[in-house]
């Protein structure tokens, strides 16, 4: 790596590239906060509306300029991936910022944190910041991509804020619904910009205030809920996910024997062969029915009849996002008495060991809910991952990331319906 491309604080770099991936990066350690990368996108300094903010709760831009690629681990590094693709910024953009926001801590914490930009198309590294000055911030904004006379550049910006996520995206105009505290401010703060007028009345100073209230007709949630051993469920009704769709999705790539190799659920086909995992759920409803959703004998389901969950082609694009994914339509959650998703290998690996996976379960209205799976130590061919269950009408998830080793001869699924007693008749089936 040329040291050209090392930037200084405030300085800027040319961009020549039609598209390009912002990799945000750290070392994870022991105590270590969870790091978000995110971008915002400006006309004069400001969103022009709360679809301009690209996060892990709004993972791509109306435009398909931005999109948010997510995580990936190797060793001891982590990364969090933005696409830019600057054939699709609308001629109002000038400016994208991108910032990183750590959960769990301060960035004071965060050993090794960087942000490089490279070339989509041919890998080139085009530009490297490293952050090295961060005490208590919880928020900072690394760069931004600027448009100078018809040319992108890239700035290291390195700008910190103690007032995490939240007080960073309301300082570009995002309006916010945290739950609690923070929740009441707020629409105020958005509210005055709108309004330069009002000084000139200071009898009434409510009155300015509230007609932009209404204006975001759904504010930005940024709270996510990570479920862990100690706390392994949340019901979807306290976060917001009550209707819509809620989407599954499994990030896997592989830790040792393919160094350098990222795969991810899907067909993704490694140097050493085809590696070929299905993302599945059992299903049962509330009338009794009962029946799997699997890629395995085309049981693909359907979002508007039973049984209201949907799995979703496969994906050969070698995308970071996509991978396979599954959809449980929400609106008709009354209809599901409880539902299992779970992951088989079907070709292309003897067991789950040395793959490293990333669980999101992502409400249409309410916050992502997301897990890890432990480092697999068994012969298991078969992962139970998350189990939904009808309370009374709402829904709870509860993270299982329980690895099941399957007696010789009987089927991964035959191993995971003797587990949860789901009580199914099986017969063999091929894709």
């Amino acid at each position: 790596m040329g040291a050209s491309m090392i930037m200084q604080k405030g300085t800027n770099v040319p961009v020549p590239a039609g598209s390009v991936r912002i990799e945000l990066g750290w070392r994870a350690a022991a105590g270590t906060p969870d790091v978000d990368g995110s971008a915002l996108l400006l006309v004069s300094g400001k969103v022009r509306s709360d679809a301009d903010f690209v996060f892990y709760n709004q993972p791509a831009h109306a435009s398909g300029a931005v999109r948010h690629e997510g995580k990936r681990t190797a060793g001891d590094g982590v990364t969090d991936t933005l696409t830019v693709d600057f054939g699709k910024v609308e001629p109002a953009i000038d400016r994208i910022v991108v910032a990183a926001s750590a959960d769990g801590g301060t960035f004071g914490r965060v050993s090794g944190l960087y942000v490089r930009i490279v070339d989509a198309a041919g890998g080139a590294e085009l530009a490297r910041f490293d952050s090295t000055d961060a005490t208590v911030e919880t928020a900072f904004i690394l760069g931004e991509l600027y448009l100078r006379q018809g040319a992108w550049k890239f700035r290291a910006v390195g700008q910190g804020y103690s007032t995490g996520l939240e007080g960073l995206a309301t300082d570009f105009g995002i309006s916010v619904d945290e739950p609690q505290s923070a929740r009441a401010p707020a629409p105020a703060a958005h509210a005055a910009p709108a309004a330069h007028a009002a000084p000139v009345a200071p009898p009434a100073p409510a009155a300015p205030v509230a007609p932009p209230a209404p204006a975001p007709p759904q504010p930005v949630r940024l709270t996510k809920i990570t479920l862990t051993k100690a706390a392994p469920s949340v019901s979807l009704a306290k976060q917001g996910g009550t209707s819509g769709s809620l989407r599954v999705n499994l990030n896997w790539e592989v830790r040792k024997q393919f160094k350098g190799w990222g795969a991810k659920l899907g067909r993704a086909v490694a140097m050493h062969g085809d590696l070929d995992l299905d993302l599945c759920a059992l299903y049962e409803l509330t009338d009794g029915r009962k029946g799997v959703v699997q890629a395995l004998g085309n049981a693909f389901g359907s979002l508007s009849q039973p049984p209201f969950i949907h799995l979703d082609g496969d994906d050969r694009t070698g995308s970071l996002s996509s991978g396979e994914n599954m959809t449980v339509n929400l609106d008709r959650k009354d209809l599901l008495r409880r539902v299992l998703i779970f992951v088989t290998i079907y070709e292309g690996a003897r067991s789950f060991a040395d793959l490293h996976a990333t669980v999101t379960l992502q409400p249409q209205n309410g916050a992502a809910i997301d897990f890890s799976l432990d480092e697999c130590t068994v012969p298991s061919t078969v992962c139970a991952l998350a189990l939904i269950t009808n309370n009374g009408g709402d829904l709870t998830v509860q993270r299982e990331a329980r690895y099941l080793v399957p007696d010789r001869g009987v089927s991964p699924q035959r191993t995971i319906d003797a587990a949860y007693g789901w009580g199914m008749n099986w017969t063999p089936g091929r894709k």
